[in-house]
């Protein structure tokens, strides 16, 4: 098996987001072979059609980091129980121009924390709407809707004992699923 390259989306800007450092826990994870790479967001421009083929710099730069990987990994937050702006502005960055989309067949999965109980299903859920129209096949189990707890991190960043297995099973799962729909 040649190498893995995931490409890592964060749906969150916030510097210390329990996603984002959810994301650095389950690069922490990665299994032999597989590379999870965060592909920044919080500098593209809102998508503008206008755009289209004069884009900015910051725009071309992440369009070329995801046409050079394997699949995606979105860890998003939910924001009045969708997902966040910035996210869906990044989703659509990548599917444009017409035609040029570089989402088109790429297998993803979701997964998100929040405080509350039930973690971030309802943006999950708007977010694999969304994957399903630009055609990313998306790993549907296990579901990853964690609830954020003082304990779910340890000291260094790691998942916790408690949920290590359960987030290593869905990493594993989802390299699995990437490996079942590589083109």
């Amino acid at each position: 098996m040649s190498q893995i390259h995931i490409a890592v989306i964060v749906g969150s800007l916030r510097k210390d987001s329990f996603n984002r450092q959810l994301a650095q826990a389950v690069i922490k994870m990665a299994p032999a072979g597989v590379q999870f790479t965060p592909v920044p967001i919080g500098d593209l421009p809102l998508y503008n059609q206008d755009a289209d083929g004069n884009e900015v710099a910051a725009v071309k730069q992440f369009r070329d980091a995801l046409r050079g990987v394997d699949a995606v990994l979105f860890v998003t937050p939910e924001y009045n129980r969708s997902i966040p702006g910035v996210l869906k502005n990044a989703l659509d960055q990548g599917s444009r121009p017409y035609g040029q989309s570089v989402w088109d067949g790429k297998p993803a999965a979701v997964m998100g924390m929040s405080p509350g109980a039930a973690g971030t299903a309802m943006a999950q859920q708007h977010l694999r709407n969304v994957l399903s129209f630009l055609n990313m096949p998306t790993l549907g189990q296990p579901e990853m809707f964690l609830q954020y707890k003082d304990d779910f991190f340890t000291a260094d960043g790691s998942v916790g004992e408690r949920s290590h297995a359960y987030v290593q099973k869905f990493v594993a799962q989802f390299v699995a699923w990437v490996e079942q729909h590589r083109k």
